[in-house]
């Protein structure tokens, strides 16, 4: 039988040493890849308490079991390492075409050691391995960095890379790919940078392991044929087609969460409709059949955006429209355009500069501090020059580029009433209090402050309880599977939103089943999920971390709660929600610990004579 044959590549910058591992078919099979993997391999390497932004931390590029194979929606790569936003376990997971491109190399995924006397990039053409010099490339945006490597490489090559945030170390900074797929979570653009990282170029002629390539290509087509439920409104809209509901319902940011429907009366100036009459073209990760992006036309107005730009997501028009009171279009994708140019997290950007106007209005900051700037609530220059500045880490960008939890420390005088960040992470853009399962993920969950995180839309066929999302009480039994399952389908390296719309949960095991030669369950993904869970959430016990460790803003819990809106009245009980989850877990309340009956039924024996 043939099994797979996963090997990973360790790249040392400090020594410029590399070595090959090969990771068994048993250990694959416990962790998948992703993050599931690199939380596993990363506690074992990791130095405990290393500065994140050091020469002990690591840096992996961990595409899943399933990232460029035929199965539907397998494409995505996850980067993993400590974060420097929260100083424990860090992820951050990206779609377009570099994960499968790295493993058309022959290596699996990369890790990453030591750092670099200089700029550097590690070029791989199919297992050759090289340490190149990056003096050239460094300084440049990604959009220019990507040209230069394509002109020197060909096409066909793929490119993650930082731009001058990352190079920066801007704590805020995201890892890009394809000119606007960003791995732009926990932070991890300035790990990159901190290791003088500029580029990872991958150029590969191999096949990804397939165990059954005819099965595997027949369920792809019964799959792909049969997709359901969102896909209509993904392909037509992307992710925008939500937003002007999400405000109208008091889901999406409005005034920095302290606002209400009314506050914001005009969705539709920057909801689908409008983003879709800006759209130039459709944009779609490796062989997918959705196609939820964008590249847009040429701007009108006052901005000189690139052509190269993304369509913004969801995400981004609630972060820096309905969150800063801007209701101008042309200024977010020229928002998007600097953020995806000089490598930075969209929702954190976008927090930070909905800070830097509440602290603006009440007198915090002024026009001295923000040389000139009237950081005013849909002011969309001045916010388009803000953004520039955090890009730059220039003036008064400097303050915000490492986040809003170091701000308000730099800051004082009660600017931490408007830092919206848990454990220092930013707050996406989906209010807790409007789905109490993001009550959960958002504390609850290693990577705080995390949408993608816990339960998401429910697929036929899967043997799963209904998740009631608007109760605090109850929902932790469905909640658990529900955030499993999630933790599979990340870990295999596939995208959430395609695997949403499969037609039946059939699909995914014949799926797994065919390209892994494994024979898989529903009950053995489960228990896959709470493993991966487990050892990340372990990672940051080690760190001194916990789901205690991360604090709703009194305005995100809703204390007081709000008088008007649609979440009038409505306040999170973190106390009787924390109880419940941590007992479906069997973690104990008091230290936050796995119990020990626990990490054995999960084969995680090692780890409980590590902590217990």
């Amino acid at each position: 039988m043939k099994r797979i044959n996963y090997k990973i590549l360790w790249v040392n910058l400090t020594d410029k040493k590399l070595h090959e591992e090969v990771i068994t078919d048993n250990i694959l099979r416990q962790y998948l890849g992703g993050y599931g993997l690199g939380a596993r391999i990363l506690f074992n390497h990791i130095k405990p308490q290393c500065d994140p932004l050091g020469p002990w931390n690591i840096l992996g590029f961990v595409p899943g079991v399933l990232t460029g194979t035929p199965a539907v929606g397998g494409y995505r790569y996850t980067v993993v390492g400590k974060s420097p936003l929260t100083g424990g376990w860090g992820d951050a997971n990206s779609g377009g075409d570099f994960g499968p491109k790295l493993r058309k190399t022959g290596y699996d995924a990369i890790f990453v050691e030591g750092v670099a006397e200089e700029p550097v990039y590690i070029l791989i053409e199919d297992q050759k391995v090289q340490i190149l010099s990056a003096k050239e490339l460094w300084g440049k945006t990604t959009y220019e960095t990507e040209d230069l490597l394509r002109k020197q490489y060909g096409e066909e090559i793929g490119i993650a890379c930082i731009g001058p945030a990352g190079e920066k170390q801007s704590r805020i900074a995201a890892i890009i790919n394809n000119e606007g797929r960003a791995a732009a979570r926990s932070g991890l653009g300035a790990v990159m940078g901190s290791k003088r990282l500029k580029a990872v170029v991958v150029k590969g002629t191999k096949e990804v392991f397939v165990h059954d390539r005819q099965k595997a290509r027949e369920v792809e087509k019964r799959c792909a044929k049969g997709l359901t439920g969102h896909v209509v409104m993904l392909r037509e809209f992307g992710t925008p087609a939500i937003f002007v509901r999400c405000v109208q319902v008091g889901d999406a940011p409005i005034k920095n969460w302290a606002g209400v429907p009314e506050d914001f009366p005009h969705p539709e100036k920057i909801g689908a409709e409008a983003v879709k009459a800006r759209q130039k073209k459709r944009f779609s990760c490796y062989r997918c059949p959705i196609g939820c992006g964008g590249r847009m036309k040429a701007p009108i107005g006052p901005y000189s955006y690139s052509s190269k730009v993304h369509k913004p997501e969801y995400e981004t028009l609630a972060m820096f429209g309905s969150n800063c009171l801007n209701a101008d279009l042309e200024s977010i994708i020229m928002i998007n355009d600097i953020c995806n140019s000089y490598g930075l997290d969209t929702i954190s950007t976008g927090a930070c500069v909905a800070m830097a106007i509440e602290c603006f209005e009440n007198g915090i900051l002024n026009e001295k501090d923000t040389e000139g700037l009237e950081l005013k609530w849909g002011n969309s220059q001045a916010i388009v020059e803000f953004v520039w500045k955090i890009a730059k880490r220039e003036g008064i960008g400097d303050l915000f580029a490492d986040g809003v939890r170091i701000a308000a420390e730099k800051l004082g005088q009660g600017a931490e009433k408007f830092a919206m960040h848990v454990g220092g992470q930013e707050i996406p853009a989906h209010d807790p209090k409007y789905g109490f399962n993001w009550a959960l993920a958002y504390r609850m969950d290693a990577t705080p402050a995390r949408h993608t995180q816990g339960p998401g839309m429910p697929v036929a066929g899967i043997p799963m309880p209904e998740l009631n999302r608007t109760s605090q009480t109850g929902m932790q039994p469905a909640y658990k599977l529900g955030m499993c399952l999630t933790h599979v389908i990340n870990s295999l390296g596939m995208c959430l939103f395609v695997f949403w719309a499969y037609p039946h949960g059939d699909f995914l095991l014949d799926t797994i089943n065919a390209i892994t030669g494994w024979d898989v369950s529903y009950e053995e993904l489960f228990v896959t999920g709470e493993r991966i869970a487990n050892i990340r959430h372990i990672f940051n016990l080690r760190e001194g971390l916990s789901p205690f460790s991360f604090k709703f803003p009194d305005r995100i819990a809703g204390r007081p709660p709000k008088d008007r809106g649609p979440l009038k009245g409505v306040t999170i009980n973190e106390m009787i929600m924390d109880k419940e989850f941590f007992e479906v877990m069997e973690w104990d309340f008091e230290t936050a610990k796995p119990s020990r009956k626990k990490l054995l039924e999960l084969g995680l024996e090692d780890i409980a004579n590590f902590i217990l």
